[in-house]
């Protein structure tokens, strides 16, 4: 035994025999509050090394089936949860409301070493079965929670950390949680982030798939947050009683539950009438209309979704009440080639070779790192080819189960193998037929499907698993990998044959720190994070640490960094303070003069300096030169502020 394990044993069975020292600290630390709840309500032992419990396939199929509509749903945002998470090592993780894992994508060396210790589908991750644990304990909390390397209960899982959020049903009965775990060293608050906005997207989903057949209210305080995961979304029957409301809408309307709210006439929620609503509504369909709240008077802005069955019967009046857009806050989906040159030399050139080939039938093969954009780059030549109205179908072939591979490619017949639906399913090469086919990590692709895959690019043609017969395809083929192809046909993990085949045009991108036109694609980026039409700045001395900045995960990580900043930020600027910690730890990337060295008085300050003091001053101002209070808004002590103010020579102007 370790001598890390056996410390971390000896001291969990401290807390809980000392009662976490007689109660007093264990009322305020939830971590000690699960693990003296694991040691005398389950009768766990924090040195055990039984064997994770997995339920076996037929309760597993059972369960996926129960749980069917919501793993429909969380498909796709845990796909882009992990393709956001920046870097490799991570899984997204499901859970049902028993703890039982559902789905898991990741990094196909970490999930393969991690399946050890239960990260795979069908493992238990209750607190009864697992102690302390994101999944679990988040399943007892039902709040967004980190359990980061020791907060874990048994020691054998002391080397994860885990960022749990819960998902409820559109009732608001929990019914699942949405986990991102990794080895990392760090406790990930920003992935909790990234983790919770996901599970709230969900949770939106599924209220919006439940009452697809009733009116929906969707608002918010500010009009350009409806349509966003933030907004507050109420279902009305068609006489106008409220039908159920999501959490969101609970909060911003002062409700504490759904009961006080579930029943009323929408008349009674807001100062109109149902069918008043419904009319403005119609009328200004593109635009939120304003609204106040019947109780306080409150102001919101609201649009009203119409039930997708009165459209389809053709309800009179029907296709004049307001459908609303897919929201589209990433904003990236329509960007053309000359939108991603940007001043960058190699990407200039980039560009320049991929808009020759445009019209031509010539494979495009993407180098990069990873997170560098591959994907992006691709759209970019699907859009500038007239594709905006084509299919563009995606396949990273580094996420998709090696026995899930083939299927997802080629579709299957009905019956075609044990557990296929009944209906049969297109492959993804017949869903992009007659638009493009995107093979991310191709350098991933298992060596028999390889073959397959060369034939279906020789022979325009397909075949679903189970079918003797062939369809005909055109699509147009970029394929993309962080690999050197090369080495890995030299060690015959790549068919020769096949990458020729793909290797039409070769595109490098270069990683995010060789780019020279950072401060351009960071700004890019933001205005597409923000969403159309809305004020997003970044401060000045933010912005040169951005600039400054490594970029471990590229574009990718940019984005995610961009996305949570936008999230986190107070007014309309993102400032030091809402970027992440390694971004501003002293030593970092652009070394702050420290607030202990010598005072500038007197002598002139350079542009961070001068940046600095006006925004001291204009939040002195707006605290009315109350000290303690501005410490408070920016969390620093008021010891730290004044030594800022003596640097910068600032002064109180009544004094």
């Amino acid at each position: 035994m370790s001598g890390q394990i056996a410390k971390h044993i000896d001291y969990v069975n401290s807390v809980v025999k000392t009662d976490g020292m007689g109660g007093m600290l264990a009322g305020g630390n939830k971590v000690w509050q699960s693990w003296i709840r694991c040691a005398r309500d389950y009768g766990l032992d924090p040195g055990s090394c039984h064997e994770v419990m997995v339920v076996d396939n037929a309760q597993l199929t059972a369960r996926q089936e129960r749980f069917s509509e919501l793993l429909s749903t969380a498909k796709v945002e845990m796909t882009n949860l992990y393709q956001q998470l920046a870097g490799s090592g991570f899984a997204v993780l499901l859970t049902d409301n028993d703890g039982i894992v559902l789905n898991c994508v990741g990094d196909p060396d970490f999930t393969s070493k991690a399946a050890k210790t239960g990260i795979l589908c069908g493992a238990i991750w209750s607190e009864r079965q697992q102690g302390t644990n994101g999944m679990g304990t988040c399943l007892i909390e039902q709040r967004p929670l980190v359990i980061h390397q020791a907060e874990h209960f048994l020691a054998r899982n002391i080397g994860l950390t885990c960022s749990a959020a819960p998902i409820l049903d559109p009732q608001g009965d929990m019914i699942a949680v949405l986990d991102a775990s990794s080895y990392s060293h760090l406790a990930q608050q920003h992935t909790l982030v990234l983790v919770n906005m996901s599970a709230q997207t969900i949770e939106n989903r599924l209220f919006l798939g439940q009452h697809k057949n009733n009116f929906v209210v969707r608002f918010h305080s500010r009009p350009e947050f409806v349509g966003t995961l933030g907004e507050g979304e109420i279902a009305v029957s068609e006489e106008g009683h409220v039908l159920a409301a999501n959490r969101s809408a609970l909060f911003q309307l002062g409700f504490k539950n759904r009961e006080e709210l579930v029943g009323k006439g929408i008349h009674e929620v807001f100062s109109l009438s149902f069918s008043s609503l419904i009319d403005q509504s119609a009328r200004s369909w593109t635009t939120p209309i304003p609204i106040h709240e019947a109780r306080h008077g409150h102001r919101f802005f609201a649009v009203t979704q119409q039930p997708e069955n009165m459209v389809a019967m053709g309800f009179p009046g029907a296709n004049k009440r307001p459908r609303l857009r897919p929201v589209q806050s990433r904003g990236f989906t329509m960007l053309q080639l000359d939108d991603l040159d940007l001043g960058d030399p190699k990407m200039t050139e980039n560009v320049r070779r991929a808009k020759r080939i445009l019209g031509c039938d010539i494979p495009v093969l993407i180098h990069g790192e990873t997170g560098t954009g591959k994907e992006l780059f691709a759209k970019a030549i699907h859009n500038s080819d007239d594709g905006q109205h084509k299919p563009f179908v995606a396949v990273n072939c580094a996420s998709l189960p090696e026995s899930l591979i083939e299927s997802e490619l080629f579709g299957y017949k009905s019956g075609a193998f044990t557990g296929a639906s009944r209906e049969g399913r297109r492959g993804k090469i017949l869903q992009a037929n007659g638009g493009t086919l995107f093979l991310d990590e191709i350098g991933d692709m298992p060596l028999p499907l390889q073959a397959r895959l060369l034939r279906v690019l020789e022979e325009r043609e397909v075949s679903p698993l189970g079918s003797e017969a062939s369809v005909k395809v055109e699509f147009r083929l970029i394929s993309a990998t962080h690999q050197n192809l090369q080495e890995l046909i030299a060690k015959d993990e790549f068919r020769e044959d096949l990458y020729y085949r793909l290797q039409g045009i070769s595109v490098s991108l270069p990683a995010l720190r060789e780019r020279a036109d950072k401060k351009a694609l960071i700004r890019q980026i933001l205005a597409a994070e923000a969403g159309d039409g809305k004020a997003a700045e970044i401060d000045e001395y933010a912005m040169q640490l951005m600039e400054h900045y490594h970029w471990p995960g590229n574009i990718r990580q940019l984005r995610n960094t961009l996305r949570v900043a936008l999230a986190l930020r107070d007014g309309a600027t993102i400032m030091v303070r809402d970027l992440p910690e390694e971004m501003t730890r002293p030593g970092g990337p652009l070394r702050a003069r420290s607030v202990d060295e010598a005072p500038t008085n007197g002598a002139a300050l350079n542009s961070l300096e001068s940046a600095e003091k006006n925004a001291l001053i204009e939040g002195l101002e707006r605290h009315r030169w109350k000290i303690t209070n501005l410490a408070r808004e920016l969390n620093v002590s008021r010891n730290t502020l004044y030594r800022k103010m003596k640097r910068l020579d600032i002064r109180d102007p009544s004094k």
